[in-house]
C-alpha cells in the first residue's frame, strides 16, 4: 500500500521509458531485431487484408473477422513499436504524459477488442460446423458487422475505465517508467498514491473479459469437438479440424500471455518478467497471426497464389 506523499512534488509531464536493461552492443541487436519483427508484422497483416479483400471466394464470415483480426494486429503493434524502437536512437527516451495517455487509450482499446473478436470467430465456427444450415441466417452480413461493432464497443468501455483510473493517479515528481511503452503495471508502480483500488480494477476487469471470452470459446469447441467425433470419415473429421487448427493455436498465444500479464497480481511486481512477456503480445504474436492463418489454410494460400500469378503473367 503506497501513502500519498507531500505536495511540493511538481506534477509530472512527461515520462521516460527506460525500456531494455542491456548493454549498448545488445541494444543495436535489440532494435534490429524488433525492427525486423515490426516490418514483418505489417507487411504480413496488410498483406492478409488485401488478399481477403481481392479474393471474392474470401468473401464470407470467417475471412471478414479474419480481416478484422489482421487490422487488429497491425493497430495496436503499430502503437508499441515505432516509439519503442525510436528510444533505442535517442538518449531522452521520453514520452509526454499526454502521448503516454493516448498510446495506453488505443493499446487498451485494441487489444481488449481482440480478445473479443477472437470469441466471436469461435462462436463462428461453432455455427459453421454445429448448424451448417442456419449458418446464412446466424451469421449474415449485417450479424458479423454487428458482432465486430460490439468487440468494439467492449474494446472502447474497457479503455475509457482503465485509462480513467490510470491516468488520475499522481505521480509526484516521478516519471521513470520501467517498460518500453506506457502500461498499468509500470504506471501503477511510480504512483506515490494508494493504489489498492486501481489493482483491483485491473484485476477484476481483466478477469472478466478473459473470463468471458474464454468461457464462449470453450463452449463452441466443445460443441464443435462433440459434433466432429460424430463424423464417420477420417478425413472428414480431419478437414473440419483443420479450419479451427489456426484459430485454436492464435486463441492460446494471445490468452496465454495476456493472462499472466494482467490477471495476476503478482506479474505488477516482476518489471523485466512483464517486458518480455510484452514483447511477445505486442511484436511477435501480430507477427505470428497472418503466418499462422496463411500456412495452415488452402484458401488463403491459394488466393495469394491467383494474386501473384496474376501479377506476373500481366
Amino acid at each position: 500500500m503506497k501513502i500519498e506523499q507531500k505536495r511540493n512534488y511538481s506534477e509530472v509531464t512527461e515520462f521516460i521509458l527506460l525500456g531494455f536493461r542491456a548493454p549498448a552492443k545488445f541494444q543495436v541487436f535489440l532494435f534490429l531485431v524488433l525492427l525486423i519483427i515490426y516490418m514483418v508484422t505489417v507487411v504480413g497483416n496488410i498483406s492478409m487484408i488485401i488478399v481477403i479483400k481481392m479474393d471474392s471466394r474470401l468473401q464470407t464470415p470467417m475471412y471478414f473477422f479474419l480481416r478484422n483480426l489482421s487490422y487488429l494486429d497491425l493497430c495496436y503493434s503499430t502503437v508499441i513499436a515505432p516509439k519503442a524502437l525510436a528510444n533505442f536512437l535517442t538518449s531522452e527516451k521520453k514520452i509526454s504524459y499526454t502521448g503516454c495517455a493516448a498510446q495506453f487509450f488505443f493499446f487498451a482499446l485494441f487489444v481488449t477488442t481482440e480478445g473479443f473478436l477472437l470469441a466471436v470467430m469461435a462462436f463462428d465456427r461453432f455455427s459453421a460446423i454445429c448448424s451448417p444450415l442456419l449458418y446464412p441466417v446466424h451469421m449474415s452480413q449485417k450479424v458479423c458487422v454487428q458482432l465486430v461493432t460490439g468487440s468494439y464497443i467492449c474494446g472502447c468501455i474497457n479503455s475509457i475505465v482503465q485509462t480513467g483510473f490510470t491516468f488520475s493517479l499522481s505521480f509526484c515528481g516521478e516519471n521513470r517508467l520501467d517498460h518500453f511503452f506506457c502500461d498499468v503495471p509500470a504506471l501503477i508502480k511510480i504512483s506515490c498514491v494508494d493504489t489498492f483500488v486501481n489493482e483491483i480494477v485491473l484485476f477484476i476487469l481483466s478477469a472478466l473479459i478473459i473470463i468471458s471470452t474464454t468461457t464462449v470459446i470453450l463452449i463452441s469447441y466443445g460443441y464443435i469437438l462433440s459434433t466432429v467425433l460424430k463424423i464417420p470419415s477420417t478425413h472428414g473429421r480431419n478437414k473440419t479440424f483443420s479450419t479451427c487448427g489456426s484459430h485454436i493455436a492464435v486463441v492460446s498465444l494471445f490468452y496465454g500471455t495476456v493472462f499472466f500479464m494482467y490477471a495476476q497480481p503478482g506479474s505488477i511486481s516482476s518489471p523485466e518478467k512483464s517486458k518480455i512477456v510484452a514483447v511477445f503480445y505486442t511484436l511477435i504474436i501480430p507477427m505470428l497471426n497472418p503466418l499462422i492463418y496463411s500456412l495452415r489454410n488452402r484458401d488463403v494460400k491459394d488466393a495469394v497464389k491467383k494474386i501473384l500469378g496474376g501479377k506476373c503473367s500481366q
